[in-house]
């Protein structure tokens, strides 16, 4: 069970910061559809891939002191930043993860925002379909976020772009 803790911890350990739950969904996921090992279920929901077990380890995490959530008023909304506590540096020192290239991939997804990051993952998320029914999905679900062809051709360009630094 803690080796789960363990491998969410290391992403904030690398990452340094993350802000934004639905951010830190997407990345959670990208990385879990680049062969990185994150085993929680996803289901598709309003901001496109959605895992309540994601969720609820960083619930835990935060409970345990391992993590830090500080939540700030945005406008209208909360935003949360989430980062690794001293505490969380400490116990992380117990477990050997062996994820190469983590890094990398987590510096290159926490740089995008989250509304380019909800794009990739839906398209992620359907890249059974071929092209064309993406496409058609991601115009039908996402249409309050009014996506672009361009937008839409650049996730693909940036899927394959993350799956050779996963693969190097």
């Amino acid at each position: 069970m803690l080796k789960e803790h363990a491998k969410l911890m290391k992403v904030f350990a690398v990452s340094g910061e993350i802000i934004g739950r639905k951010k830190l969904q997407k990345i959670i996921y990208i990385a879990k559809k680049l062969k990185f090992p994150f085993y929680e279920k996803y289901n598709f929901h309003f901001f496109g891939p959605y895992s309540e077990e994601l969720t609820l380890r960083v619930e835990e995490l935060y409970n345990l002191g391992f993590i830090e959530e500080v939540k700030e008023k945005k406008g209208g909304y909360f935003q949360y930043r989430y980062s690794l506590t001293e505490a969380g540096e400490q116990f992380l020192t117990n477990f050997e993860l062996d994820m190469p290239y983590l890094s990398e991939c987590m510096n290159e997804l926490n740089e995008k925002p989250a509304r380019f990051l909800e794009l990739v993952s839906t398209v992620l998320y359907f890249e059974d379909l071929s092209k064309d029914e993406i496409k058609e999905k991601v115009f039908t679900l996402k249409s309050k976020q009014r996506y672009t062809e361009e937008e839409v051709e650049e996730a693909f360009s940036y899927i394959e772009q993350l799956r050779n630094v996963a693969a190097s």
